[in-house]
């Protein structure tokens, strides 16, 4: 099955890893800096579990079929609107969670920077969790581990992007009562290739390494976040985001995972029992609701949600709304990112230039953007990297 799959398909959510029972699949990065199974075919038993478990094969995406109820919200207690990137509704959710004996695991920052989902049982390791880490985690044995503790009675909170989210479901293969999962509204994820050569030039240039990083500091409000690194001398690298070399790449599209392209997970209302984002726009329709802190958009989808958004609740400052007061029928939340003309130029050129020259391959003419996206909507999109199987 592995030798069949698109490179547009696979999420990298490394279920068919977590269920071989073998353990012949192992997730390897690729030449642009994203995750894969790769196989040992000598070892494999042929089972198909990794065929099971995948996530892509099973999905459908329905947008028509809208349930739940959407928020607008943001915490009360300032000093945890500060800590989160939004309005801080995954902290109060985790601290209810901690409180009623749940495992809650989440993405956090290893000692490279890089990200992996980790566990907590802690309210003083939430903070681990906060913030929007703009790196793909790696599972690991995370699904395996939730397995084992859902199997001895444990209740476990998983937060991650719909894709990871829709990756653990899968493996479980059930429902599991004790399972609470929120779905974090995704643009995408970018090159980790991409993400280690900006480490590597930040440190080159401030001659230090670094001890603290966060893609979402506030100092000068939640529209205005910029990037924020400190070092290990004490020097400081705070830079509006749209002037952030990484940022640009990021948001431009251009080293997005093929699969962000194509992606079969955008189903806010199925996705996971709660889904949390940024209420970009909050002052055009609820202006009552912005005060440059960070506001979220909540979607709760299920009764299991409830249980932990209720008592939750009572710490925020909230208005029920709907998905058309917040989002248009085009945005992101449904659809899936616009795929940048020079991608492929950018990783053929990556090894040899430094992130300042690749910036220029941003730019696209206004002409030459139409023309592309026409020619996508006429005819299906053959993703240059997404054609080659794995």
């Amino acid at each position: 099955m592995l030798d069949n799959i698109l490179k547009e398909d696979c999420c990298g959510c490394s279920a068919c890893a977590q269920a071989c029972p073998n353990s012949c699949i192992n997730m390897i990065l690729d030449e642009e800096g994203f995750w894969y199974p790769k196989i040992d075919k000598k070892n494999c038993i042929n089972c198909k579990k990794c065929e099971n478990v995948c996530p892509t094969k099973k999905n459908s995406i329905n947008n028509n079929e809208r349930k739940g109820t959407v928020y607008i919200s943001y915490a009360l207690d300032d000093g945890i609107r500060l800590q989160s990137s939004s309005g801080g509704m995954f902290r109060l959710i985790a601290e209810e969670a901690i409180n009623n004996s749940m495992i809650v695991y989440g993405a956090a920052f290893d000692s490279l920077f890089e990200v992996h989902h980790i566990a907590v049982d802690k309210i003083e390791d939430i903070r681990q969790l906060q913030g929007s880490k703009y790196i793909q985690s790696r599972i690991d044995d995370a699904y395996t581990d939730i397995k084992k503790k859902l199997k001895n009675g444990k209740k476990v909170l998983f937060a991650g992007t719909p894709c990871q989210v829709a990756g653990l479901k899968s493996f479980l293969q059930q429902d599991y009562e004790h399972l609470i999962t929120i779905g974090i509204l995704c643009h995408g994820v970018p090159s980790l290739k991409i993400w280690r050569k900006y480490i590597e030039e930040q440190k080159q240039n401030f001659k230090s390494e670094i001890q603290e990083i966060s893609f979402r500091n506030k100092q000068n409000g939640w529209k205005s976040y910029s990037v924020y690194i400190k070092f290990c001398d004490g020097s400081v690298y705070n830079c509006f985001f749209a002037d952030d070399l990484f940022m640009q790449l990021f948001l431009s599209n251009i080293c997005l995972r093929p699969s962000c392209y194509n992606c079969h997970f955008k189903d806010v209302w199925n996705m996971a029992d709660i889904v949390l984002g940024d209420c970009w726009g909050v002052e055009n329709h609820s202006p009552e609701m912005d005060d440059n802190k960070g506001t979220s958009v909540v979607f709760v989808n299920s009764t299991k949600g409830e249980t932990l958004w209720k008592p939750a609740s009572s710490k925020m400052a909230l208005k029920i709304t709907n998905f058309n007061e917040v989002f248009s029928e085009t945005s992101e939340v449904i659809k899936s990112a616009w795929r940048h003309p020079n991608r492929r130029r950018l990783f053929k050129l990556i090894e040899n230039r430094d992130l300042k020259q690749l910036k220029l391959l941003i730019t696209v003419s206004p002409i030459k953007r139409f023309l592309y996206k026409l020619i996508k909507i006429v005819f299906r999109d053959n993703n240059e990297c997404g054609n080659d199987n794995i």
